[in-house]
């Protein structure tokens, strides 16, 4: 020791565990260090997974179309409704409109959340009533509108 309590020329000075600017280039690129791992690790490379083929890019589509089939059917009737409504038949299509989000409200209860694909949005209670009571009043408005079938003159 020296007398300001420092240490002696021998030692070097930079702290324990950093290297030198030169040190990082003479790491060795490839695996050489690796002896610390097991065995299986050390035979090949460690990221090695066997090529996707086309079989597994269909499977893969087909189970996000089957994810996303009770979205599907509610989109499907929404179709229908907006067909209804450009052939002139607007309180039909709008009565349509109403059952589409009704049968969203019954998918919703009747499905788990891993399957009801993107009917989920909210939690279970929330999703349910909001689809349910937006249908009953879409259906109570194309139904009850002036010279609708429940109009009363």
């Amino acid at each position: 020791m020296t007398a300001g309590g420092g240490t002696s020329g021998a030692e070097p000075s930079s702290g324990a565990g950093t290297a030198a600017p030169g040190d990082a280039d003479s790491l060795p690129l490839d695996d050489s260090n690796d002896a610390s791992l097991p065995p299986e690790v050390q035979d090949g490379p460690r990221h090695l997974r066997p090529p996707r083929t086309v079989g597994d890019y269909a499977r893969a589509l087909l189970h996000r179309l089957r994810a996303q089939a009770p979205l599907a059917a509610v989109l499907g009737v929404v179709v229908i409704a907006f067909v209804r409504i450009g052939l002139q038949h607007w309180r039909d299509g709008t009565t349509i409109l109403g059952i589409a989000l009704l049968l969203a409200a019954v998918l919703r209860v009747a499905l788990p959340d891993r399957t009801a694909g993107l009917l989920a949005v909210r939690p279970r209670r929330t999703d349910v009533v909001t689809y349910a009571v937006f249908g009953l009043v879409v259906i109570a408005l194309s139904l009850t509108i002036t010279g609708g079938p429940l109009a009363s003159r």
